[in-house]
């Protein structure tokens, strides 16, 4: 039987604390606890690339898991909300009611971005999901913003700069700021695409605590660019990326502090139910 301590070097890749002035102090694996839950004022989950309908995948099978993962966490530590962050369907947009129902049955709201093989046109977008490609919503004392960064065709595009420009003003004065892109903006992958004047954007928002990514399947750490933090969260299925299937949890807490961190649901060993993570990382107020 493996040991709780060497099962939680396996299963926490980092954890990072971003005090002031961006300064960051890691702590090790073994030490890292989640705090109470009376302590969190808003918990969400992020997962990607579900890719339903892709020949060869288990796609049916994949939702269907992640679904109840979700729903798991809903039921015990709690989520206000999910957000799956781009390539819903894989392609052929005869694919969407079917995803549309797949994530129908999640216990709590969620909300979604527009990826790359989202290939459907905007207005049957909006109508399927009640939201356009850029969009943006807040929670309490969160702002949160939803980028494009692809065409209908499936082309890499850099967001809407006037509109994000617009939004980031707007949501100056919310404590937290989250931006929620399917394709990150720096060229730090294959599948990465530089989107220069967005990035100088980001790192001027002095209350942006975190971009989500998804799209690279093989990605499931953080990344940095001049201050701000850029996540990413695996993959829900598809035929490439990390050798498991996950999500990332973000819990803004009442301190001010924003604990993040991504879950590998597949772990079967027996584990301290406050120890959940496969990368854990936490922003500071």
């Amino acid at each position: 039987m493996i040991s709780r301590r060497n099962f939680l070097e396996m299963t926490l890749k980092g954890i990072v604390l971003i005090g002031a002035g961006n300064t960051l102090q890691s702590f090790a694996p073994a030490g890292f606890t989640l705090p109470a839950r009376k302590k969190v004022k808003l918990r969400f989950a992020l997962a990607s690339d579900g890719h339903y309908g892709q020949p060869q995948t288990k796609y049916y099978e994949n939702h269907q898991q992640m679904v109840k993962w979700l729903n798991k966490e809903k039921k015990g530590r709690g989520l206000d909300m999910a957000v799956i962050n781009g390539d819903l369907f894989h392609d052929d947009a005869k694919f969407l009611p079917d995803v549309k129902s797949a994530w129908d049955k999640l216990a709590m709201p969620y909300i979604v971005s527009h990826g790359n093989h989202d290939k459907i046109a905007e207005p049957e977008w909006l109508k399927t999901f009640g939201t356009a490609w850029h969009h943006d919503f807040e929670k309490g004392d969160s702002g949160f913003i939803v980028l494009n960064t692809a065409d209908v065709e499936g082309k890499y595009i850099c967001p809407d700069l006037a509109w994000t420009k617009a939004r980031l003003e707007m949501y100056k004065d919310k404590k937290h700021l989250f931006v929620i892109m399917h394709i990150t903006p720096v060229k730090w992958t294959e599948h990465g695409i530089d989107c220069p004047e967005l990035v100088e954007m980001f790192s001027k928002q002095a209350n942006l605590k975190a971009v989500f990514h998804g799209h690279d399947h093989a990605e499931d750490g953080m990344k940095e660019k001049n201050g701000k933090h850029y996540f990413f969260d695996s993959h829900i299925a598809g035929n490439w990326g990390t050798p498991y299937y996950g999500y990332r949890v973000v819990e803004v807490l009442e301190d001010g502090e924003v604990l993040c961190y991504q879950v590998n649901p597949e772990l079967k060993e027996p584990v301290n139910s406050n120890i959940l993570a496969e990368t854990g990382s936490i922003l500071t107020k």
